[in-house]
């Protein structure tokens, strides 16, 4: 995903461990994986933010991935209302995710869905 999103290999040590890590504390969050005919199509990863301002948590969606042929098929769909319910059942108080500014077509999954662009920017800096 990372390598077709954004041109980056990615450490497969570090990789395991961050994936064990939300596996081993729940708090961290979840993943949810779509599969077919027992094979896995796509897949996604659920943390949470909390908003003071709002009293309760967002449940972010992260590193969505949806295999090339299952594309355009609901895979994402599926996996986007198993989020929205669990979230809806913890009381939580919205769904957010970020998207490439250049990827239209999820964009517009997105906004299928109900999403709504938000007027924040996105800023990071990482640490080695």
């Amino acid at each position: 995903m990372a390598i077709e999103t954004e041109d980056k290999a990615l450490d497969r040590a570090v990789l395991a461990a961050g994936v064990r890590a939300v596996l081993d504390e729940p708090q961290r969050g979840f993943y949810l994986i779509a599969e077919r005919d027992g094979r896995a199509v796509g897949s996604l990863l659920v943390t949470y933010e909390w908003s003071d301002w709002r009293n309760g948590d967002f449940f972010w969606i992260q590193s969505v991935y949806v295999a090339p042929k299952a594309r355009r098929s609901g895979v994402f769909r599926a996996l986007y209302a198993a989020v929205e319910q669990r979230a809806r059942e913890a009381g939580a108080v919205g769904l957010r995710l970020y998207v490439e500014h250049e990827n239209r077509r999820a964009q517009q999954t997105y906004e299928g869905l109900g999403m709504r662009r938000c007027h924040y920017h996105m800023y990071e800096v990482e640490f080695a």
